[in-house]
């Protein structure tokens, strides 16, 4: 084995893993810092409400980690949306990032059955029928 080879790959999984958790501390951290009207202002240039802006804060740069997986399956292709709708694009990974279905995508995204169910609780569905559509 060369000295630069990764024996220990679930520890550095472990180390990453602390590393974003780190990351994402200090970036809430950062947010709460901002007096209210400045985070109202953020909020507002970003064209989400301060309670959704906080919410998105709060579940990090990974909070619509399905879309992509959910896009891919479906066969629309993310790269294509993001540049002819950027802004439809854009709010759809606000919804994903807002959902309180995660723990049923997440299992049928591993189960391979995102398919099948992904209408019954998604709340992008509709969206996603429109762009099918197209």
């Amino acid at each position: 084995m060369t000295a630069h080879a990764k024996p220990y790959p679930r520890v550095e999984q472990l180390i990453s893993t602390f590393a974003e958790w780190l990351k994402h501390r200090r970036e809430l951290n950062e947010m709460r810092q901002l007096d209210r009207v400045e985070f109202d202002r953020i909020a507002s240039d970003l064209r989400v409400s301060p309670d959704d802006l906080d919410e998105l804060v709060r579940h990090g740069s990974h909070g619509a980690d399905e879309l992509p997986q959910l896009l891919k399956v479906l066969g629309i292709d993310e790269s294509d949306l993001a540049s002819t709708q950027p802004l439809l694009l854009r709010d759809m990974e606000r919804v994903c990032a807002l959902c309180a279905h995660k723990r049923q995508c997440d299992h049928d995204l591993a189960a391979g059955t995102i398919a099948e169910h992904y209408k019954e609780y998604c709340l992008n569905a509709p969206t996603i029928e429109q762009v099918k559509a197209r």
